[in-house]
Parts: C-alpha cells; sequence; structure tokens
C-alpha cells in the first residue's frame, strides 16, 4: 500500500511540475474569452495550467501533508531553473541556414522566458507557500472537516500574490506595458478564481477517491 502511495504522489508531482513549466513556455501569448457573454477576459496562454498547480498541492496538502506539499513546490522551482537555464543556452547558440526556426523567431517566442520564469518564480514561491500556509491552518482550525473553505480560502489568496507579483516583476523588466498592468491583473485573478471554484468539486471527487483507496479518514494523512 505504501508503494502505491509513493507512486500517487510521485504522479501528481509530476503533473505539478509539468503544469508549472507550460506556464513559463507559452505565457507570451494573450487570448480573449467570453465566458456565456458576460465578460471577456484579456488573459496569457500561460495561465491556462496554472490552476493546475493549485489544485495538485492542494490534493497533496490534504493527503500527504504540509511538508510534502513543501517539497513538491522546492522542486518545481528547481524544474524552473533548470528550465530557464536549457532555453538560455538554446537561445545563445546560432541557428543553422537550413534550420526550421531561425534565430529571430525563437528568440521572440522564447526570449522573454527568462524574465517570465524569474518573475514566476518569485511570485510562485510566495503564492505556493501562502497556499500551503492557509489551506493548512483552516485544515487545523476545522479539524479537517470543510475542504471547500481551505481550498477556495487558500486558492484566493495565494493567486492574487501570485498574479500581482508576476504583473508587477514583468512590467518593470518591460515585459508588459505599465497601462496593462490593472486589465491583466483583474482578468488574470478573476479567471484564477473561477477556476478555483471549478476545481472545488474536482478536489472532493479526488480526495473522496483517495481516501476510499487508502482507508483514511477525513482529515488523515500517509506518511511516505
Amino acid at each position: 500500500m505504501k508503494s502505491k502511495a509513493q507512486s500517487l504522489f510521485l504522479i501528481l508531482s509530476g503533473l505539478f511540475i509539468a503544469a508549472l513549466v507550460c506556464c513559463n513556455l507559452i505565457f507570451q501569448k494573450f487570448f480573449t474569452w467570453t465566458p456565456f457573454g458576460i465578460y471577456t477576459f484579456e488573459i496569457s496562454a500561460g495561465i491556462i495550467p496554472y490552476p493546475i498547480t493549485f489544485l495538485v498541492t492542494d490534493i497533496i496538502s490534504e493527503i500527504y501533508g504540509r511538508k510534502k506539499a513543501n517539497s513538491v513546490v522546492l522542486s518545481g522551482l528547481f524544474a524552473s531553473i533548470f528550465v530557464l537555464g536549457i532555453v538560455m543556452v538554446a537561445n545563445n547558440v546560432q541557428a543553422t541556414e537550413w534550420s526550421p526556426i531561425n534565430d529571430a523567431t525563437f528568440s521572440n517566442v522564447f526570449g522573454l522566458t527568462g524574465i517570465a520564469v524569474g518573475a514566476s518564480m518569485l511570485a510562485y514561491l510566495l503564492a505556493q507557500f501562502i497556499d500551503i500556509r492557509i489551506f493548512h491552518f483552516w485544515k487545523k482550525l476545522t479539524n479537517g472537516k470543510h475542504l471547500w473553505l481551505r481550498n477556495n480560502a487558500s486558492t484566493f489568496s495565494s493567486q492574487l500574490v501570485d498574479t500581482a507579483t508576476v504583473l508587477v516583476l514583468l512590467c518593470l523588466a518591460g515585459g508588459i506595458a505599465w497601462d496593462k498592468f490593472w486589465v491583466l491583473l483583474l482578468n488574470g485573478f478573476l479567471f484564477k478564481v473561477i477556476m478555483a471554484l471549478i476545481d472545488t468539486p474536482i478536489l472532493y471527487i479526488v480526495i473522496n477517491l483517495i481516501r476510499k483507496r487508502f482507508k483514511l479518514q477525513v482529515g488523515e494523512e500517509i506518511e511516505i
């Protein structure tokens, strides 16, 4: 049973790191989204996989505890640094004449990745540790009950910190114009709030399945 718990932890960790790396690689594309014709969001494509990172850390926090969640956050940090290094090397080697992607195109797509990863890492560390801390604060306060409360309370707070920090750093670095700051902050935060509300039932389903699989009581954690 312990080996299965370890395998699940590795799968969740891999999903977390993959989603985080995707955020940093696709952030330069912006798109609009108008759900039900109510409001038009202007958001970065990098925001699409980001809610997954908070969903996964909440699952890990609930099932494996705070220490394991923190370890995954640190793993994601090192993965981001590694990807940054590889992208910087690739951006600085000269393309051949027959290369399908020339230097200019590659630089346009990945040239700001260093800035993005730097901004993302700072915001990411702040947001994820805030998310985990608030999640466990409410978990302790409610004796492991009211999963929806700690999921949304932790995510709303951390996502606001994350969105604001990334945008401030990108604006300071010249990656985004300051006149776009407030609209992107509002759009980014509202999008993440909507995603957090959507992922709440998903969180309940996943947590309940894991509890049944490993015969866990409410609030009980797996030690691996």
